[in-house]
């Protein structure tokens, strides 16, 4: 079935986007498929908590977890969010905000 990658973008660009500097309002999620170490596919989520004040990260969490994503990428993960991921076995990988989306994935699965 293949791995599957979350990244925090700042648009809907997909694997041409630069990820977003946080994680519970990112614009969007582009959710990448990962096998054999090879990016298989992507395709572009809208965040339903972008305009939330408050609360944002276990809307996030619980979206991504339902579509069975196993790492999720962002420039910065709040204290709130990094446990919520941590309970449903999702790993957080912290990347430098704006870098190409694609580039962000090789890097956490080779």
């Amino acid at each position: 079935m293949g791995l599957k990658v979350a990244v925090a973008a700042k648009g809907l660009r997909g694997l041409g986007d630069e990820v977003s500097d946080v994680f519970g309002r990112a614009r969007a999620f582009t959710i990448v498929t990962v096998e054999d170490s090879k990016i298989k596919g992507a395709k572009v989520v809208d965040n339903p908590a972008a305009s939330y004040e408050y609360g944002a990260g276990p809307i996030v969490t619980k979206m991504l977890a339902e579509m069975k994503v196993e790492i999720v990428i962002a420039g910065e993960f709040g204290m709130g969010a990094s446990v919520l991921l941590k309970d449903k076995n999702i790993r957080a990988v912290k990347v430098k905000a704006g870098t190409n989306v694609c580039r962000a994935v090789d890097s956490v699965i080779k």
